[in-house]
This record gives C-alpha cells, structure tokens and sequence, in this order.
C-alpha cells in the first residue's frame, strides 16, 4: 500500500520520545496491542536510530517514522535504520532537497503560509501543520487551506482525545501526530499496560464505531408493509419508505429477502476507509466486491464477508 495511503488509513500517529533503548520493543507492542500499528520515534534522544532499528527487525510490518529529523545525516541515519518515512518540525529547504535526492519520504513541518510555498516549490504536497494547536490549530488549516487547496496536512502539536476528532473531520487533515497516549512519564515509568489502554481508546474514539440501524429481511413487500406498521404502531417512531425498504427508527424491514439470512446490521463509522484498514488489521475481512465509493473515491458502504448469528453486518458512514 503506498505510504500516504496507509499513514491515512492509519489516521492517528503516535509520537514518542525513547530515552533508553530497551523501551523501544515493549512500547511498540502496546501501541500494537492497543490497535496502532504505526509510530513515529523522534531523534530527541541518542538512541533514536537504535531504537528503530529494533522495532523493524522486530516488527517488520510496523508503520515506522522517524521524527524531529534536522540534519541530512539524521535522515541517513534514520533510513539506514528502517524508518519508512521522515518528519520534521520545520522546513529546511536544504534537508528536504537530500531527502527527495535519495528517495527518502519526508513530511516537513510548515506553521504560515510561506512555508507552504516554499513546500509546493519543493514538490511536496503533503505536509506536517506544528505547533498545531499554538499555531492556530483547525481555524488556522482551514483558512491556508483555502489558496494552497491541494495542500493536505498532518497536524502535531497539542492533538489530545478533545481536539482529534476536530481536526480528522476537515478534509485535507490526512492523519494527526499525537502523544498523548504515549506520554513521556508512561515510557519512562514502563507502564506500558496503561499506554495500551489508552491506545484502544484512542483508535475506538477516531474510527467512532456505533449500532446505526437493524435490517429485518421480509420476503414480500406486503409482508414487510405489515411489520412496519406493527412497529410503528408499538413504539411510535414514524416510518419512512424509500424503494428497498421501510425504516422504522432504528429498524430498516427491507421489501424482500436482502443480504444475510434474518437481515443485516449496520455499523457507522466516521470513515469507512480508515474503518477498513483497521479492521483488517484485527483479521475482519470485507467484501470487496460490496464497497460503494463517492465521486471522490472514498468509501461510503461495505459489508463484512461474515455473517454474525445469521445477519450481514456493513460499515456506513456517520458524521463527525
């Protein structure tokens, strides 16, 4: 999958600091554990290369990014190492040039409009927004967004379980860079027991997963008439009728016998996409062959390829 895609897919980053090597491998597995199959280990520490170095050879299908890359010699240094791609706070036109020289994928860090520019001169298109939140967080992306449209941004730098949803909502935010799941006290204290936990929630809050509706199968459009009503009647949530079915609050009887053998369940999620990354990453297979995608691509609807207890189940997009 290529890079951009699966660190969008991804969606949430998590950026640390290891001070002391022998971390790198236990934190990397609670962040694997906790559903984040991705890190970006910044060079704020001499053991930075070391320590991915041993998170590649141990995890070979880790998302490893190398951060607070300032020097060309970091940037060798950190691919040398396995890092997958590189980031940095600021741009430095003259690290940038080297990294594209050797094929090396690099997220710069731009704060104004000029450091844009200077990113779209260089070719890039995808780049870091730090300090978000110091930088004028969300309200600042949007308004750069609007001359530089092409522009898409990963915000770092204050992302907390309060804001992240705020800035994945915004179209051109392809992934946020966060800490707060892997904060310095937790990895020096090892409490990597804690940092999982608070990795599950993360990933459970971004891809916001919930019960959107039930889909009763009725195999005649009278029947399925019929039953609305009786729902109607008994709980008094209004019926809508559209050419398939009838939805009745959360119950949508369809007009004859659809997919799964009673019916199917429908499960919102903020961004199917993303959902079906990360689905897959916990051995749930889709059905490919059931995503519907926009006129933009992205995907709207996909059914899982196993039934549960006899119902379908399908992913459908909710928002934010």
């Amino acid at each position: 999958m290529e890079l951009l895609t699966r660190l969008e897919r991804t969606g949430l980053i998590p950026v640390i600091k290891i001070a002391k090597a022998e971390n790198a491998l236990p934190l990397a597995q609670a962040l694997r554990d906790g559903g984040l199959n991705a890190a970006e280990i910044t060079f704020r520490t001499s053991c930075a290369a070391e320590a991915i170095a041993s998170v590649r050879a141990a995890y070979p299908d880790m998302l490893l990014g190398a951060g607070t890359v300032l020097t060309p010699a970091q940037a060798d240094d950190a691919m040398r190492a396995g890092a997958d791609f590189l980031v940095s706070p600021g741009l430095n036109p003259d690290v940038v040039k080297h990294c594209l020289a050797k094929g090396y994928p690099i997220v710069p860090g731009c704060a104004t409009p000029s450091d844009l520019e200077t990113a779209l001169s260089l070719g890039l298109t995808h780049v870091k927004f730090f300090p978000a939140e110091a930088a004028g967080g969300l309200a600042m992306i949007r308004a750069m967004s609007a001359p530089y449209g092409n522009i898409r941004f990963l915000p770092t730098g204050g992302i907390s379980e309060k804001n992240l949803l705020q800035y994945l909502s915004f179209g051109k935010v392809f992934a946020c860079g966060g800490s707060f799941m892997v904060s310095d006290a937790l990895v020096e204290a090892g409490d990597f027991a804690e940092i999982r936990e608070r990795t599950k929630r993360a990933v459970a809050l971004m891809l916001g997963f919930q019960l959107s509706h039930i889909g009763l199968n009725a195999s005649t459009e009278a029947e399925a008439k019929t039953a609305a009503s009786l729902l109607d009647g008994a709980f008094g949530f209004g019926t809508r009728e559209i050419p398939v079915s009838y939805f009745v609050g959360p119950f949508e009887v369809m007009k004859r016998s659809g997919r799964g053998r009673n019916g199917h369940i429908a499960v919102g999620t903020y961004d199917v996409d993303r959902a079906m990354f990360h689905l897959a990453q916990r051995g749930v297979a889709i059905d490919e062959t059931s995503v519907v995608r926009d006129a933009n691509g992205k995907a709207t609807f996909a059914y899982l390829a196993e039934e549960f207890l006899g119902f379908a189940v399908h992913l459908t997009v909710r928002p934010y």
